[in-house]
């Protein structure tokens, strides 16, 4: 009886490893940063502001043509404003917000994929200021004529505060009166990548 069971047990585990053999590959896109964008903004009582940040890479991959799995890295030392702020970019820089000197870069990780209707919803890893935190947030996938793949995530939201910037958070310095920032601020992803 022993035999049999352990002869079962061999058969099923060979089985498994015949079966992840032959299991298809995804196809990995690599992103064209040149053609890619990351955009940012960031609220306050009294206004706020936008920008950019450069992508260092990227990779999308799929199983046919649903994706499985991928992420992008940012190079936060390229932090810019839209009004050509050069202090508020110096600021955003420095220890208070993103702290570039030390943590130069930032990255998400796909973790999970679910189909919602006509878009994703994306699940995965975010690392900022080298501090890891799981975010969900819809985006879309087209499939262009010049056989590139266009991924894009219109809003994601982020607080701030769970990656330690906490600079004129009120949820932090609850006596700031009006003079705050808000935890969240948001930022758009296109990736458009290429086999």
């Amino acid at each position: 009886m022993k035999f049999k069971i352990s002869s079962m047990l061999l058969l099923a585990v060979v089985a498994s490893f015949s079966f992840l053999a032959f299991a298809p590959k995804d196809d990995v896109y690599t992103v064209d940063v040149t053609k890619s964008a990351v955009t940012w903004e960031g609220k306050k009582f009294s206004g706020s502001h936008n920008g950019t940040v450069n992508l260092t890479s990227g990779t999308l991959a799929f199983n046919g043509k649903k994706l499985t799995q991928g992420g992008f890295v940012v190079n936060m030392t390229t932090i810019k404003d839209a009004d050509k702020s050069a202090g508020l970019e110096k600021h955003l820089k420095n220890d208070d917000f993103f702290g570039v000197e030390k943590f130069p870069a930032a990255n998400f990780v796909i973790k999970k994929v679910a189909t919602k209707g006509n878009a994703l919803d994306i699940t995965g890893d975010i690392t900022i200021k080298g501090v890891t935190q799981s975010i969900t947030f819809p985006a879309t996938v087209v499939w262009n004529a010049d056989k590139t793949v266009t991924a894009t995530a219109d809003k994601i939201t982020i607080d701030r505060t769970k990656f330690g910037v906490q600079y004129k958070s009120k949820s932090v310095f609850s006596n700031i009166g009006d003079n705050f920032i808000y935890d969240d601020f948001t930022i758009s992803v296109k990736l458009v990548a290429k086999k």
